[in-house]
């Protein structure tokens, strides 16, 4: 089965007595881990008001094509780009008709035909409604197109026949319209993630700082939103965008980061410290900006706190994974560093390497982890940070079960 979880879900609602239904069902979208937005036709406003919905989807509910504030921006067209599925529930004879004719007289047919995403339809209507052979004919027509439909249920009906017409029950909604993505290794996981480099002030116009661009965490992150996962990343400053659908942290310094993942580490199934954290700042920034006077200036470092080692050992402890970026002895160090900070894995990468360097745009790496048979470990060859991040990823999943 696959998951919804990050999952950006269109929910048009169409004019029928099961509209009442709808409430339920954008609840349970978010509780399956959807983000929901709602259409409603001018039909549908007559059994459920777009207050209600907007309550629950936590969204403005879309009702009209010709909205002067949406249509500036093309809100329609908008909307379709956004959605990752779209769901007509309930899906009304009327409606079925108007997308078989290809019809955009409406934002939710408008969208229907503007949008990429796989359409899913739970029809509701009187049973010879669904029987008669004008609507059967409509669903034959939108099936050949690649529309989905979930449904009909058969059984007692508002207007007392008795037969198939009624929607299906919001649960077993959710469960087609799983089925419609593929299943994620880490579907239901919360996951923190740490990116970037760290800055530590000497005064206010001068920092120490490294070369981290941040590309392998925020590669990382995208991974793990694709794996199916609820993803917090902290990142220090970088020149990055963030990615879709990840709750961004910005920092600044070390003491900041480790402040912002102990805060995270609520329901965090998996830690993985990325970033390339200053091992030191000063013991004392300057006020004001130091002036050039003296030939010479002595720097007086103290040692950082160690962000990763503090997560490791936090209890309950998170699948914690971390990151060795050496400039020799590879294995052996990021062994040592596996071991020392008590970590279930980690990613080792030569960064003496240009072509993998901390700019670049590719890595390679190699994983250790240990378990009953001693330590193992996987080597992968040269690849882009994208296909890194997949493999660790994968083999995260793979190694906490």
């Amino acid at each position: 089965m696959g998951h919804l979880n990050n999952r950006r879900v269109l929910l048009a609602v169409c004019g029928g007595i099961a509209a009442y239904k709808s409430a339920e069902l954008v609840r349970k979208l978010q509780d399956d881990g959807a983000e929901v937005r709602v259409i409603m036709t001018r039909g549908a406003q007559e059994f459920i008001t777009p207050l209600t919905l907007q309550a629950l989807s936590g969204h403005s509910v879309h009702h009209s094509l010709l909205d002067e504030e949406a249509e500036r921006g093309m809100g329609h067209i908008e909307l379709a780009r956004w959605a990752d599925l779209m769901i007509v529930a309930p899906a009304t004879a009327d409606c079925m008709a108007r997308l078989a004719a290809g019809r955009a007289d409406d934002l939710l047919t408008t969208v229907a035909l503007a949008t990429a995403a796989p359409m899913l339809l739970a029809p509701a209507m009187n049973q010879q409604m669904w029987k008669d052979p004008a609507t059967q004919s409509n669903l034959a027509t939108l099936t050949e197109r690649g529309m989905h439909f979930a449904g009909p249920d058969s059984g007692n009906q508002a207007c007392g026949d008795v037969g198939p017409g009624r929607l299906l029950d919001p649960p077993l909604i959710i469960e087609h319209a799983q089925s419609l993505f593929q299943s994620g290794v880490l579907a239901g996981q919360r996951v923190v993630i740490t990116a970037g480099p760290t800055r530590e002030p000497l005064d206010p116009v001068r920092y120490i700082s490294n070369h981290s661009s941040g590309k392998m965490g925020y590669a990382l992150a995208r991974a793990a939103v694709e794996a199916g996962a609820s993803v917090d990343l902290i990142s220090g400053p970088v020149a990055l965008s963030a990615p879709d659908r990840v709750k961004l942290h910005r920092i600044g310094t070390a003491q900041e980061m480790l402040e912002a993942s102990l805060g995270l580490l609520h329901n965090c199934d998996i830690f993985i410290g990325c970033a390339a954290v200053a091992d030191y700042r000063p013991a004392d920034a300057a006020v004001q900006k130091i002036k050039k006077s003296a030939d010479e200036v002595s720097l007086q470092l103290v040692k950082n706190p160690d962000v990763l080692a503090r997560v490791a050992g936090h209890s309950p402890k998170p699948f914690s994974v971390g990151f060795a970026a050496e400039t020799e002895k590879l294995r052996e160090h990021a062994l040592g560093k596996l071991e020392r900070k008590g970590l279930n894995m980690i990613v080792a990468n030569d960064v003496s390497d240009s072509r993998i360097g901390f700019n670049s745009e590719n890595n390679a790496a190699l994983l250790l982890w240990r378990d009953d048979a001693g330590v193992r470990e996987r080597e992968v060859e040269q690849c882009s940070k994208d296909v890194l991040a997949a493999v660790v990823i994968a083999q995260i999943a793979s190694l906490k079960g």
